[in-house]
Protein backbone atom coordinates (compact mmCIF):
# COMPACT_ATOMS: atom_id res chain seq x y z
CA UNK A 1 0.00 0.00 0.00
CA UNK A 2 1.25 3.70 -1.02
CA UNK A 3 1.97 6.11 1.89
CA UNK A 4 0.02 9.22 1.26
CA UNK A 5 2.06 12.10 0.74
CA UNK A 6 2.80 14.21 4.16
CA UNK A 7 3.65 17.52 2.92
CA UNK A 8 1.59 19.61 -0.06
CA UNK A 9 3.37 19.15 -3.22
CA UNK A 10 2.14 22.56 -4.79
CA UNK A 11 3.65 24.54 -1.35
CA UNK A 12 6.94 22.25 -1.79
CA UNK A 13 7.18 23.15 -5.29
CA UNK A 14 6.51 26.89 -5.13
CA UNK A 15 9.49 27.01 -2.67
CA UNK A 16 11.74 24.89 -4.99
CA UNK A 17 10.51 27.63 -7.72
CA UNK A 18 11.24 30.60 -5.60
CA UNK A 19 14.91 29.48 -5.01
CA UNK A 20 15.70 28.45 -8.19
CA UNK A 21 14.57 31.59 -9.49
CA UNK A 22 16.71 33.35 -6.86
CA UNK A 23 19.77 31.26 -7.55
CA UNK A 24 19.48 29.46 -10.55
CA UNK A 25 20.24 25.86 -11.28
CA UNK A 26 24.01 25.48 -10.60
CA UNK A 27 23.95 27.29 -7.78
CA UNK A 28 21.21 25.28 -6.25
CA UNK A 29 22.65 22.29 -3.78
CA UNK A 30 19.85 19.74 -3.32
CA UNK A 31 20.55 20.44 0.34
CA UNK A 32 19.43 24.14 -0.21
CA UNK A 33 16.25 22.81 -1.59
CA UNK A 34 15.26 20.40 1.02
CA UNK A 35 15.55 23.15 3.24
CA UNK A 36 13.38 24.98 1.53
CA UNK A 37 10.66 23.28 0.63
CA UNK A 38 10.72 21.42 4.14
CA UNK A 39 11.11 17.79 3.13
CA UNK A 40 13.81 15.08 2.91
CA UNK A 41 15.33 14.24 -0.13
CA UNK A 42 13.65 11.12 -0.73
CA UNK A 43 10.85 12.68 -0.87
CA UNK A 44 12.49 15.29 -3.29
CA UNK A 45 13.37 12.23 -5.76
CA UNK A 46 9.46 10.73 -5.07
CA UNK A 47 7.80 13.25 -5.52
CA UNK A 48 9.42 14.97 -8.39
CA UNK A 49 12.49 13.10 -9.02
CA UNK A 50 16.08 14.77 -9.14
CA UNK A 51 17.15 18.07 -9.42
CA UNK A 52 16.61 18.83 -12.94
CA UNK A 53 13.09 17.21 -13.50
CA UNK A 54 12.10 19.63 -10.18
CA UNK A 55 13.59 22.62 -12.14
CA UNK A 56 11.65 21.55 -14.86
CA UNK A 57 8.50 21.14 -12.92
CA UNK A 58 9.47 24.90 -11.53
CA UNK A 59 10.28 26.32 -14.81
CA UNK A 60 6.75 25.24 -16.26
CA UNK A 61 5.25 26.66 -13.07
CA UNK A 62 6.56 29.93 -13.27
CA UNK A 63 5.79 29.83 -17.01
CA UNK A 64 2.28 28.97 -16.59
CA UNK A 65 1.64 31.94 -13.82
CA UNK A 66 3.76 34.08 -15.96
CA UNK A 67 2.00 33.71 -19.19
CA UNK A 68 -1.38 34.28 -17.36
CA UNK A 69 -0.25 37.40 -15.88
CA UNK A 70 1.07 38.95 -18.81
CA UNK A 71 -1.75 37.71 -20.73
CA UNK A 72 -4.45 39.50 -17.51
CA UNK A 73 -2.01 42.57 -17.45
CA UNK A 74 -2.44 43.47 -21.49
CA UNK A 75 -6.02 42.15 -22.10
CA UNK A 76 -7.49 44.52 -18.69
CA UNK A 77 -7.09 48.03 -20.57
CA UNK A 78 -9.33 49.09 -23.14
CA UNK A 79 -6.31 50.76 -24.67
CA UNK A 80 -4.16 48.75 -26.41
CA UNK A 81 -1.32 51.78 -26.59
CA UNK A 82 -2.21 52.29 -22.74
CA UNK A 83 -2.13 48.74 -21.85
CA UNK A 84 1.63 48.29 -23.23
CA UNK A 85 2.81 51.21 -21.81
CA UNK A 86 1.50 50.19 -18.21
CA UNK A 87 2.95 46.99 -18.85
CA UNK A 88 6.25 48.10 -19.37
CA UNK A 89 6.26 50.99 -16.85
CA UNK A 90 4.67 48.46 -14.62
CA UNK A 91 7.94 45.89 -15.48
CA UNK A 92 10.58 49.11 -14.91
CA UNK A 93 8.59 50.58 -11.79
CA UNK A 94 8.39 46.78 -10.22
CA UNK A 95 12.00 46.20 -9.99
CA UNK A 96 13.22 49.60 -8.99
CA UNK A 97 10.89 49.49 -6.01
CA UNK A 98 12.18 45.96 -5.25
CA UNK A 99 14.66 45.78 -2.48
CA UNK A 100 17.98 43.86 -3.03
CA UNK A 101 19.31 42.55 -6.13
CA UNK A 102 16.69 41.65 -8.97
CA UNK A 103 15.83 38.09 -9.95
CA UNK A 104 14.48 38.78 -13.30
CA UNK A 105 12.52 36.55 -15.14
CA UNK A 106 12.99 32.91 -13.92
CA UNK A 107 12.08 31.82 -17.76
CA UNK A 108 14.91 34.36 -19.14
CA UNK A 109 17.24 33.54 -16.44
CA UNK A 110 16.99 29.57 -17.72
CA UNK A 111 17.49 30.67 -21.22
CA UNK A 112 20.54 32.57 -20.11
CA UNK A 113 22.24 29.53 -17.80
CA UNK A 114 20.78 26.81 -19.70
CA UNK A 115 19.23 27.21 -23.06
CA UNK A 116 22.98 27.53 -24.61
CA UNK A 117 23.85 23.50 -23.82
CA UNK A 118 20.46 22.15 -22.99
CA UNK A 119 17.80 21.38 -25.75
CA UNK A 120 15.26 20.74 -23.33
CA UNK A 121 15.63 24.06 -21.81
CA UNK A 122 15.81 25.32 -25.23
CA UNK A 123 12.88 24.24 -26.55
CA UNK A 124 10.98 25.54 -23.20
CA UNK A 125 12.55 28.69 -22.79
CA UNK A 126 11.42 29.08 -27.07
CA UNK A 127 7.92 28.01 -26.09
CA UNK A 128 7.28 30.97 -23.53
CA UNK A 129 8.83 33.24 -25.80
CA UNK A 130 6.48 31.88 -28.85
CA UNK A 131 3.28 32.48 -26.73
CA UNK A 132 4.34 35.95 -25.47
CA UNK A 133 4.65 36.87 -29.02
CA UNK A 134 1.39 35.60 -29.28
CA UNK A 135 0.02 37.29 -26.69
CA UNK A 136 1.37 40.66 -28.25
CA UNK A 137 0.27 39.96 -31.41
CA UNK A 138 -3.67 39.24 -30.65
CA UNK A 139 -3.14 42.33 -28.46
CA UNK A 140 -1.86 44.69 -31.86
CA UNK A 141 -4.59 43.14 -33.81
CA UNK A 142 -6.61 44.45 -31.38
CA UNK A 143 -5.62 47.73 -31.89
CA UNK A 144 -5.38 47.27 -35.85
CA UNK A 145 -9.16 46.55 -35.96
CA UNK A 146 -9.99 48.78 -33.14
CA UNK A 147 -8.25 51.91 -35.62
CA UNK A 148 -6.07 52.99 -32.59
CA UNK A 149 -3.16 51.51 -34.47
CA UNK A 150 -1.70 51.67 -37.90
CA UNK A 151 -3.75 49.45 -40.33
CA UNK A 152 0.43 49.38 -41.95
CA UNK A 153 1.91 47.93 -39.04
CA UNK A 154 2.90 44.39 -39.01
CA UNK A 155 1.19 43.09 -35.76
CA UNK A 156 3.42 39.96 -35.72
CA UNK A 157 6.60 41.28 -36.51
CA UNK A 158 5.84 44.43 -34.15
CA UNK A 159 4.91 41.41 -31.31
CA UNK A 160 8.18 39.87 -31.67
CA UNK A 161 10.27 42.97 -31.45
CA UNK A 162 8.25 43.40 -28.29
CA UNK A 163 8.76 40.37 -26.49
CA UNK A 164 12.64 40.98 -27.96
CA UNK A 165 12.32 44.31 -25.76
CA UNK A 166 11.23 42.78 -23.05
CA UNK A 167 13.96 40.06 -22.57
CA UNK A 168 16.43 42.77 -23.10
CA UNK A 169 15.35 45.17 -20.55
CA UNK A 170 15.00 42.26 -18.01
CA UNK A 171 18.22 41.20 -18.61
CA UNK A 172 19.52 45.57 -18.15
CA UNK A 173 17.83 45.46 -15.05
CA UNK A 174 19.62 43.00 -13.44
CA UNK A 175 22.66 45.17 -13.34
CA UNK A 176 20.25 48.08 -11.74
CA UNK A 177 21.74 50.87 -14.89
CA UNK A 178 20.58 54.77 -14.34
CA UNK A 179 16.47 54.95 -14.67
CA UNK A 180 16.75 57.30 -17.47
CA UNK A 181 18.43 54.90 -19.49
CA UNK A 182 15.54 52.13 -19.31
CA UNK A 183 12.78 54.83 -19.34
CA UNK A 184 14.00 56.26 -22.67
CA UNK A 185 14.58 53.12 -23.89
CA UNK A 186 10.90 51.82 -23.11
CA UNK A 187 9.48 55.13 -24.66
CA UNK A 188 11.46 54.70 -27.81
CA UNK A 189 9.78 51.31 -28.11
CA UNK A 190 6.69 52.56 -27.19
CA UNK A 191 6.95 54.96 -29.59
CA UNK A 192 6.90 52.44 -32.62
CA UNK A 193 3.13 51.61 -31.28
CA UNK A 194 1.81 55.42 -33.13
Amino acid sequence: MVRPREFDEERALDAAMRLFWEKGYEATSLSDLTSAMGIQRPSVYAAFGDKKQLFEASLRKYTKFHASQVYNKLHNKPSVREAFRSFFNGLVEEEYREEGPSHGCFCINTMVELAPHDDKFAILTREHQMYLAAVFQEELERGIQSGELSGHLNAKTMAQTLVVSLIGITVMMKSRPERSFIDHSVEAILEELR
